[in-house]
């Protein structure tokens, strides 16, 4: 790999990051913040399975699955995490008639 490639790629997933980081900061609609989340949960999967493709050219082995096994885990968490916001979504729908983070303050009504 070339240091061009390798400047990109983290150029990239930084990127990524950076955008999840401002919805995260900026967004007051719930559904935005879900997805902010999943576009950094996707920035930190692209980075393991980067440098996973990267371990085995460097080291010879295939010690380079354990980034990719990973990413599959963290595909399962941020499956799970989507369930579970789509879940406190219909609540918070259902309860305060919004969607809005500034609206629902309280756990308990």
């Amino acid at each position: 790999m070339t240091t061009l490639a390798i400047t990109g790629f983290l150029a990239l997933s930084f990127a990524l990051f950076a955008i999840a980081i401002f919805g995260i900061l900026t967004r007051r609609n719930f559904i935005l913040l879900l997805v902010s989340l999943e576009i950094g949960m996707n920035a930190a999967i692209l980075n393991f399975v980067y440098f996973a493709a990267l371990a085995p050219a460097n080291t010879g082995s295939t010690s380079g699955l354990s980034g990719q096994s990973i990413a599959v885990v963290l595909i399962g968490f941020a499956a799970t995490e989507i369930a579970v916001g789509l879940a406190i979504v219909l609540a918070l729908n259902r309860s305060k008639g919004s969607i809005n983070v500034a609206d629902s303050t309280t756990l308990r009504s």
